[in-house]
């Protein structure tokens, strides 16, 4: 019976190391992606725009380019994120990660507007409507990111 029980006991303690070391994987969110074959990944991780970035980039990838509707997946996640849309280049330029031109926006309200002259990256706040959640800040800020391969 002190078998069984230490057995048991040894089970549930690998258990729940074992889901502490899955929660502990950099990418938890993994879908389909609606461009087709490539996947979505989310990161757990805050880094700023620069560094999400090259976290992608070292794994394949890069960060999430939304050039349609049909690409909007904001309702997937319940935190604010990278994309990979900026005018680092040149102010009032955007351009996607791929150097493609922004050709249709889902800006927030009164966005972008560059407050401060150094709001260059673009996050997408979830909590705002679907077709108007993009956001200009600092890409120095934090923010977890969005991997697209």
């Amino acid at each position: 019976r002190c078998l069984v029980l230490i057995t048991v006991g040894l089970g549930l303690i690998c258990f729940h190391f074992t889901t502490q070391l899955i929660n502990k994987i950099v990418f938890v969110c993994c879908i389909c992606s609606l461009k087709g074959s490539g996947m979505l990944f989310m990161s757990t991780e805050l880094k700023s725009w620069s560094d999400s970035r090259q976290y992608c980039r070292d794994r394949g990838a890069d960060l999430l380019i939304i050039n349609t509707e049909e690409k909007l997946v904001s309702s997937l996640f319940k935190e604010t994120v990278w994309i990979g849309l900026s005018d680092r280049e040149q102010e009032g330029n955007m351009k996607w990660v791929d150097n493609s031109p922004l050709k249709q926006g889902f800006w927030e309200s009164n966005e972008p507007n560059d407050a401060g002259g150094n709001e260059d990256c673009i996050e997408l706040n979830p909590a705002k409507s679907v077709l108007n959640n993009w956001n200009d800040i600092p890409c120095t800020d934090k923010r977890k990111w969005i991997c697209d391969n």
